[in-house]
């Protein structure tokens, strides 16, 4: 991955982010906002993976449904944030439509992407710094605006 700063100070930072062909797309987000201790964001990306996982959250089991696209496709739009999550550090929670050759999309809550050829990745940090967590009675974790 290649990154650089475009702009911003202490309290509101601006990133680009380029990702490496074959690099796995959100580990590599979550590890570049723990490293620049990001704790509070939102982002945006396109780009392409050669395969992906997207997930549709099931209430009735309280957990993703993944489903798997074995193919090349075109990230169409990937929207997200960035919160503290239970563990202390940066949580990304992020969605994706993708676009396959027949010009049909899956979306869904985005699990893992193996980029192909590349994913550009804006993303940028907010002053206040913002906390996940987990809802035991929804069973997923959600940004927290009483702390």
């Amino acid at each position: 991955m290649k990154a650089r700063q475009v702009s911003g100070d202490a309290d509101e930072r601006r990133f680009i982010l380029v990702l490496d062909q074959q690099e796995e797309a959100f580990a590599a987000i979550n590890e570049f906002a723990k490293r620049e201790k990001i704790l509070g964001g939102s982002l945006t990306a396109l780009g392409a993976f050669s395969r992906a996982t997207v997930g549709w959250f099931d209430f009735d089991t309280r957990t993703y449904r993944r489903i798997a696209v074995d193919e090349q496709c075109e990230v169409l739009s990937a929207v997200g944030d960035i919160a503290e999550g239970d563990d202390g550090g940066p949580s990304a929670h992020i969605h994706a439509v993708l676009g396959l050759s027949d010009g049909s999309t899956r979306g869904g809550h985005f699990l893992e992407g193996i980029v192909h050829p590349t994913l550009e990745v804006m993303l940028v940090e907010t002053p206040a710094h913002l906390r996940r967590r987990k809802r035991p009675e929804l069973g997923i974790a959600l940004i927290d605006l009483s702390v």
